[in-house]
């Protein structure tokens, strides 16, 4: 049987003037059923065009915090280092991916340049944005693997329908968050300091995005739940 081929965005390293790539999301892709590949740093609109043909569905990944300048604001002190090759190439494909209706699925970063990328905003950083007498830790310590704050999902998403459950004990290794919800996206799951940590596209069949990492636990349940929801969804949109 021809399984999915799900489209990869990379993850950029400066210091070494290279492209890699973290081993779970690509495991986590063969385990639900597809054949993951890493795509290339491109924003010329052919290009992008041809790319999103190509594949049956696209993974947007975690990495770089996304460039302020996208959502109308000056970059602070607080905001990690941006890279302008994954910001350019994400923004234009996740377009160009809603366009022609192809699957998409992203972590953390993922969720974030989602969002901006329709026009919502970002806090730049969850510690100092967001005033909490008893603030939930976001950013944990290795090992990455472990579950550390509770996540509430709504009971009529299409998160709860994949994940069978209204409560998740999620892992978590982000400083930024979504501030402003773009249009056309719901939120699908919160955390209890009232953090978005879960959106779905209203006018897309699988448009989703989460904001822990279900690639460093591709063992879980829940993690190999969402990833064959989104490979499956993929197998649909095949061509015959």
């Amino acid at each position: 049987m021809t399984k999915p081929v799900i489209g990869v965005t990379p993850l950029y390293d400066y210091e070494k003037n290279s492209y890699w790539m973290l081993p779970g999301y690509m495991e986590a892709i063969e385990l639900a059923g597809g054949i993951p590949v890493v795509l290339p740093f491109m924003n010329d609109q052919a290009s992008i065009q041809q790319l999103t043909s190509m594949y049956d569905g696209f993974l947007f990944t975690g990495g770089h915090d996304v460039n302020p300048a996208l959502y109308g604001e000056v970059k602070s002190n607080l905001c990690g280092e941006v890279c302008k090759e994954k910001d350019e190439l994400e923004y234009a494909l996740f377009h160009e991916v809603l366009n022609m209706n192809k699957p998409a699925f992203g972590i953390c970063r993922g969720l974030q340049l989602m969002n901006v990328a329709l026009g919502g905003s970002l806090y730049q950083d969850l510690p100092t944005d967001i005033a909490q007498d008893e603030p939930i830790l976001h950013k944990q310590e290795p090992p990455y693997d472990r579950p550390i704050h509770q996540v509430s999902i709504h009971p009529n998403s299409s998160l709860y329908h994949i994940v069978q459950t209204t409560t998740l004990k999620v892992n978590s290794y982000h400083h930024q968050g979504i501030k402003d919800l773009a249009e056309g996206f719901e939120p699908y799951a919160v955390a209890d300091d009232g953090l978005v940590e879960a959106i779905g596209h209203r006018d897309h069949e699988f448009v989703l995005a989460v904001q822990w990492h279900p690639e460093f636990h591709v063992q879980s349940p829940s993690s190999q739940a969402l990833f064959r929801a989104f490979v499956d969804h993929a197998k649909v949109n095949m061509p015959v």
